[in-house]
C-alpha cells in the first residue's frame, strides 16, 4: 500500500488522479448541479447531492487517511464526491443567495424556464394524482366511517332484535302464566259449579226427605214433645198454629228457620202469622234478621214481601233478576198484579199477572216444583190457583182483541166518532194525522163506578169536510198509565157506506110499507132512500120471490146523505090484488141481504 503522507509520492499521486478524473468528475458535478438547479421547482436537490458528496468525500477521505482503502483507488472517487459537493453546494448557495425558487439558471435562461414548464405539466399532474390519491383516502374514510354506521346499525338491530327477542319470551311466558292461571280458574270454577251442583242436589234430596217426613207426621197428627229434625219443627208450627197457640207456633218457625231450609211454604206462612200478630212492620223485622244471618233465597224472599206496594214490586223485580230460575218468585209477582190485590186490573195488570204465572207454571215440568215446598198441598193450591187465574185471564195477549176502535156516525153536520176502549180509562184524547198535538175528548157529567171518578167522554166530533187518514187514539188507564196511541185508518166514503148498511140490516122491517098514513094502494121505501149511500141496487117482486124488478134509487150526495131529494119518488102504486112483497138489497160492497117479505095487511 501506498503511504499518501511520504516524501514526494502523494503529490504526484493526486496529480495524476487529477489529470485523469478531473476532466470528467468535473463535467459530470457541472452537469448535476445544473440539472438539480432546473429541477428545484419540485425539490431541492442541489442541496441533497451536496449533502451526499461531502458525506461521501469525507468518508472516503477517512478510510485512505486510515488505509482501509488503496488510495490510488480511492482518490478517483475521492476527487469525484469532492467536485460534486463543490458544485452542488455553490449551485445551493446560489439560490439562496438569489432567492431563486426556479434556480438560478431559469432565472438567467428562458428556454430553461420554458422546460420547467414542461416539467410543471409533469408536477401538475403529480398534483392530481396527489389529490386524487386524497380524494381516495377520503373515499376510504367514508366508505370506512359508512362501514363503522353499518356495524354500528347492525349492532343496535341485533341488540334490538335480542331486546325484542327477550321481550317475546317475556310476553309467552306471562301468557303462558296466565294461560295456566285461567285454566286453574276454570278449573276451580267448575269445581265450584260442580259443588254447587252437588249442593243442590243435596239440598232437592233433603228437602225431599224433610217433606216425606212432614207428610207422615201430619197423617199421624199431634205435636211432637221433644222436636229435633226441620219436618218436626214444621208439623209442630203447624199444629200450634191450627189450635191457636201462636206462642208456640211462632217458636216452632223460628227453630225452623234456624235450620236454613230453602224452601218456600213454611217462610210464607210463618210471614202471616207474624203480620197477624206483630203487623207488616214486625215480620219484616224478624225476616229480616233471618236473612241476615241465613242463606236461604226462600227467607230473602219472603222477607222483600213484607215491604209495601211500589217498594215491595221494585225488590221482587231486582230479587227476580238476580234469580232468574226460583220458581215460587214468579208466582209472587203475579199476585202483585192480580185482582185480589188491586181490586180492579187493567189490562196492564192483567197480561203482567198472565205472563209471571205462565212462567211459574212452566216450572212443573219434570217435577221443577217439588224441591221448593216441603207441605206438598201448599203447591197443588199455587198451582191450581194458577190455572184457574190463567183460564179466566184468557188470551190477553191478542193485540187484536184489546185495541181501541172507532164507530163512525154521519149526519147532515158532520161526523160523530165514537170510541170503544177495551178497559175503563180515566182520560182519553185523539189525534187526526200521524203528527202534532193530541186533543182531550173532556169528560162527562157523570162518575165512573169503576174508578169512581169523572167519566172519559167517549165520543168527539169532526167536520164533514174531514178527508180519509189515521186517527190516533190514546188513554189512561186506572192506574193513570199511558196506553197507546193506536192509529186507527179513516175512510169517509166507506165510514158513510158502512154506517147506512148497519142501519139498514137493523132497522129492515122499515123498508118497505103498505098503504101507510091511509094511502091506499100505494107502496112506500122512504128509509131506503133515507140511507141510500150503502145501496147499490134494490130488486124486488110482488105475490112472489122472482125478485124480476128494481127501485130507482137516487144516488148518494155524499154532502147532505140523508136529504132525499125533491124530484124523487119514495112510493109506487099497486093494485089491491097485491098481498105481499120480496126484497133484496144489494149494497155498495157488493154483498146481498136476505130476500126480505112483507106482507100486505
Amino acid at each position: 500500500m501506498i503511504d499518501i503522507g511520504a516524501g514526494g509520492a502523494a503529490p504526484s499521486l493526486i496529480r495524476a488522479s487529477l489529470s485523469r478524473t478531473g476532466k470528467w468528475a468535473g463535467s459530470v458535478a457541472f452537469i448535476g448541479g445544473a440539472a438539480s438547479d432546473i429541477l428545484n421547482p419540485l425539490a431541492p436537490f442541489a442541496a441533497y447531492i451536496a449533502l451526499a458528496a461531502s458525506v461521501a468525500a469525507v468518508t472516503i477521505a477517512i478510510a485512505i487517511v486510515l488505509r482501509l482503502v488503496l488510495a490510488a483507488k480511492a482518490l478517483p472517487a475521492l476527487i469525484f464526491a469532492t467536485s460534486a459537493a463543490a458544485v452542488a453546494g455553490g449551485v445551493y448557495g446560489l439560490q439562496q443567495q438569489t432567492n431563486a425558487q426556479n434556480g438560478v439558471i431559469a432565472s438567467l435562461v428562458p428556454a430553461i424556464a420554458g422546460l420547467q414548464q414542461s416539467l410543471g405539466i409533469v408536477s401538475a399532474k403529480v398534483a392530481k394524482i396527489e389529490q386524487t390519491v386524497t380524494q381516495t383516502q377520503k373515499t376510504v374514510e367514508a366508505v370506512k366511517q359508512s362501514t363503522d354506521t353499518v356495524v354500528k346499525k347492525t349492532d343496535e338491530i341485533a341488540n334490538a332484535q335480542q331486546q325484542q327477542t327477550a321481550l317475546v319470551q317475556k310476553t309467552a311466558e306471562e301468557v303462558k302464566k296466565q294461560t295456566e292461571t285461567l285454566a286453574a280458574g276454570q278449573a276451580q270454577q267448575q269445581a265450584q259449579t260442580e259443588k254447587l251442583q252437588a249442593t243442590t242436589q243435596q239440598i232437592a234430596a233433603s228437602i225431599d226427605t224433610i217433606a216425606k217426613g212432614f207428610a207422615a207426621l201430619a197423617a199421624q197428627g199431634g205435636a211432637i214433645a221433644e222436636p229435633k229434625r226441620p219436618d218436626e219443627f214444621y208439623h209442630n208450627a203447624r199444629v200450634y198454629e191450627l189450635s191457636g197457640d201462636m206462642l208456640n207456633a211462632r217458636r216452632s218457625y223460628l227453630a225452623f228457620a234456624g235450620f236454613d231450609v230453602d224452601a218456600i211454604d213454611p217462610y210464607t206462612r210463618f210471614a202471616t202469622l207474624l203480620r197477624v200478630q206483630d203487623g207488616k212492620a214486625g215480620a219484616r223485622e224478624v225476616f229480616g234478621a233471618l236473612a241476615d244471618k241465613g242463606k236461604a233465597l226462600s227467607i230473602k224472599l219472603v222477607h222483600i214481601l213484607q215491604f209495601d206496594d211500589a217498594q215491595r214490586l221494585e225488590k221482587l223485580n231486582a230479587f227476580i233478576a238476580a234469580n232468574a230460575d226460583f220458581a215460587p218468585a214468579y208466582f209472587l209477582l203475579a199476585q202483585e198484579f192480580s185482582e185480589d190485590r188491586l181490586g180492579a186490573q187493567t189490562l196492564a195488570d192483567k197480561r203482567n199477572e198472565a205472563k209471571a204465572l205462565t212462567k211459574f207454571v212452566s216450572y212443573e215440568k219434570d217435577g221443577g216444583l217439588l224441591k221448593y215446598f216441603v207441605d206438598q198441598t201448599q203447591l197443588a193450591d199455587w198451582l191450581d190457583r194458577s190455572r184457574s187465574r190463567l183460564a179466566a185471564l184468557g188470551d190477553v195477549f191478542d193485540p187484536a182483541r184489546f185495541v181501541p176502535s172507532l164507530t163512525p156516525m154521519r149526519s147532515n153536520q158532520g161526523w160523530s166518532m165514537t170510541i170503544s176502549l177495551p178497559e175503563p180509562a180515566t182520560a182519553i184524547s185523539w189525534r187526526m194525522g200521524e203528527t202534532g198535538p193530541f186533543t182531550d175528548t173532556g169528560f162527562l157529567a157523570m162518575n165512573d163506578q169503576t174508578t169512581g171518578k169523572p167519566m172519559a167522554n167517549p165520543s168527539f166530533e169532526m167536520p164533514d169536510s174531514t178527508v180519509a187518514g189515521i186517527i190516533a187514539i190514546k188513554y189512561l188507564d186506572i192506574r193513570g198509565r199511558e196506553t197507546g196511541p193506536f192509529d186507527i185508518r179513516f175512510d169517509p166514503e166507506a165510514a158513510l157506506q158502512q154506517g147506512n148498511k148497519q142501519i139498514l140490516d137493523q132497522f129492515w122491517t122499515s123498508w118497505i110499507a103498505f098503504d101507510s098514513g091511509g094511502n091506499h094502494g100505494l107502496v112506500y121505501f122512504t128509509q131506503m132512500l133515507s140511507y141510500r149511500c150503502a145501496i147499490k141496487e134494490v130488486h124486488y117482486s110482488l105475490n112472489g120471490a122472482a125478485l124480476d124488478k128494481s127501485l130507482e134509487i137516487p144516488p148518494c150526495d155524499k154532502k147532505d146523505p140523508y136529504a132525499i131529494p125533491y124530484d124523487a119518488k119514495g112510493y109506487f102504486k099497486v093494485a089491491d090484488s097485491v098481498k105481499s112483497m120480496s126484497v133484496q138489497v144489494t149494497y155498495t160492497d157488493d154483498t146481498k141481504s136476505p130476500v126480505r117479505e112483507y106482507k100486505r095487511q
